[in-house]
């Protein structure tokens, strides 16, 4: 299979979708693979390290689509790579359909048959392409939580661990799944004073367990959440539906009411965003401030360390791109109902029952789209 890789055009976004050592692996299975040039120059894989690899440098993102059978991306097209797709042509990216009915009609108007990484289902029911990239979303939600908490960036002006004498600052993280989780282990490891919800007890039950009593474990309901925001200095939003728009949990009244120079991080902002007055930003500028609340809703978190977060991303990518470059699409997602999982739209066709649903196409089994 002829697979390509173009470079990312969203702002401020450096990943790239193979590595290096990804191409090889592609070429030792017998594959060719075509990369637009620069594509990893950002993050330290230049174009001459994908020619030991063995790939091929092309020019331009057009000649990479025009020729590729499959194409490798890490965040979802954008309008002008829509349009470049063509009918039975394989996308395996990111894509976040729920909040997003224009890449949806476009994609379906493409004909392309497209697999969502977000998707893709283990046999355990976690979703292992969207884990590596929520272990860093959550690392560094509360990293730029400290730094926006600082007086400068617009926040309370307080230190997330304290110091002997004076108390640390209070997180609440919503949601105990991958992100929440190691939010949490970051804002334990700086010494926050770190609260946890989720509406699962065996979870609530498996993190008490995990913190050893260093984190409040605390269902979640809409009086628990508001009561812990009003109190809270920072609150990370950590919430997903696999597929689905999230749910919206901190609610603009809640919001009001909360701390002046209080954060508040967005993680699930991709899925639409999980507080009411969430809304998309970029590296470039990446708060806002609604009612004295600072507001940190970056789309693409992990593109912020771009480098830790492709090699950690192909490490979970890589083995599903070669059964369907080694198998061919069809075969592969027939074989394994966790990469049919991934299928969202195909030739036309949505494919996944929670787009379909938020969205108003008519679903269609994704066996019966292939």
């Amino acid at each position: 299979m002829l697979i390509g890789v173009p470079k990312e055009i969203k702002n401020h976004e450096y990943r790239v979708g193979l590595t290096p050592a990804s191409v090889k692996e592609l070429i030792n299975n017998g594959h060719d693979v075509i990369i637009e040039t620069e594509a990893g120059s950002a993050i330290g894989f230049d174009n001459e390290q994908y020619i030991a690899a063995g790939a091929s440098i092309l020019d331009t993102a057009e000649e990479v689509f025009a020729k590729a059978e499959m194409i490798v991306k890490v965040k979802e097209p954008q309008p002008n790579e829509c349009e470049m797709l063509r009918p039975d042509q394989i996308l395996y990216t990111y894509l976040h359909l729920a909040p997003d009915p224009r890449q949806t009609e476009l994609l379906v108007k493409s004909g392309a048959i497209c697999v969502a990484y977000e998707t893709v289902t283990a046999p355990d029911g976690t979703l292992p392409l969207l884990a590596p990239m929520s272990e860093v979303a959550g690392r560094m939600s509360v990293q730029a939580g400290a730094h926006h908490l600082e007086k400068a960036q617009g926040g309370r002006g307080v230190l997330l661990g304290g110091v002997p004498g004076v108390a640390p600052a209070k997180v609440l993280v919503i949601g105990g799944g991958v992100v929440g989780d190691n939010a949490a282990a970051m804002a334990v490891g700086m010494g926050a004073d770190v609260t946890i919800m989720d509406r699962s007890l065996p979870r609530l039950r498996q993190l008490d367990t995990e913190y050893e009593g260093h984190v409040k474990c605390v269902y979640s309901t809409g009086s628990a959440i508001e009561e812990y925001a009003l109190e809270a200095d920072l609150v990370i939003g950590a919430v997903l539906i696999p597929g689905a728009a999230a749910p919206k949990l901190l609610t603009r009244d809640i919001i009001s009411r909360m701390k002046t120079g209080s954060v508040v991080v967005d993680v699930a902002i991709d899925q639409g965003g999980c507080f009411e007055t969430s809304k998309a930003t970029t590296h470039q500028e990446p708060t806002y401030v609604v009612d004295g609340v600072v507001h940190y809703c970056v789309a693409n978190m992990p593109g912020g360390v771009a480098r830790t977060s492709t090699m950690a991303l192909n490490n979970a990518t890589l083995p599903y791109a070669l059964e369907i470059a080694n198998r061919g699409v069809k075969e592969a997602l027939e074989r394994d109902p966790g990469l049919m999982a991934g299928l969202n739209v195909c030739r036309g066709k949505v494919t996944y029952k929670a787009v379909a649903d938020v969205l108003g196409y008519d679903y269609v089994e994704p066996s019966a789209a292939l």
